[in-house]
C-alpha cells in the first residue's frame, strides 16, 4: 500500500465533518518551506495562478528519480494547506511513477467534494495537474 492509498483509506472511514478535520490536522502538518527558497517565494517564483490562495510548490526529481516537494500555502488558507499537505507527506521522496498514479479525482476519493466549493475543487484540481506536468517535464 502506498502513502497515498493509506491516506485515501483515512479519509474514506471517516463520515462527513471527519473528514474536514483530518484535512485541518494535515493543514498544521505542512513542512515550513526551506530557508533556500524563501526569495523565490518573495519574487513571486513558483506560484500556482489557477488556485486562489497563494500556493507556491517547488517540485524536484533528483538525479535517482525521486521526486521532493516543497510547499507553501498560508494558514489562512486551511483547506488548500491541507490538501498540498497531503501531496507533499504522499510523494515527497517518492518515484515520478507514484506521482503521475497520482489520481485526478484525488478530491473526489478522498470525499472532499461536498465539503469544498466548486471554485476550491478547480484550484485543487490544478495543483494536482502542475504536480504532474512539473514531474513529466523534469525526468
Amino acid at each position: 500500500m502506498s502513502k497515498l492509498d493509506g491516506i485515501i483509506a483515512e479519509f474514506q472511514e471517516a463520515q462527513g465533518e471527519e473528514r474536514l478535520e483530518i484535512l485541518l490536522e494535515f493543514a498544521e502538518s505542512l513542512p515550513p518551506l526551506p530557508e533556500e527558497y524563501i526569495p523565490q517565494k518573495e519574487a513571486g517564483l513558483n506560484r500556482i495562478h489557477e488556485c486562489q490562495s497563494p500556493v507556491f510548490m517547488w517540485i524536484i526529481v533528483s538525479s535517482e528519480k525521486k521526486v521532493k516537494i516543497y510547499a507553501d500555502v498560508p494558514m489562512e488558507a486551511p483547506t488548500v494547506r491541507g490538501f498540498v499537505s497531503i501531496l507533499v507527506e504522499a510523494f515527497h521522496e517518492s518515484s515520478q511513477e507514484e506521482v503521475l498514479a497520482c489520481p485526478n479525482d484525488l478530491i473526489h476519493k478522498l470525499g472532499l467534494v461536498s465539503l469544498l466549493g466548486m471554485m476550491r475543487l478547480s484550484g485543487l484540481t490544478s495543483i494536482i495537474r502542475r504536480l504532474k506536468q512539473s514531474v513529466i517535464e523534469k525526468s
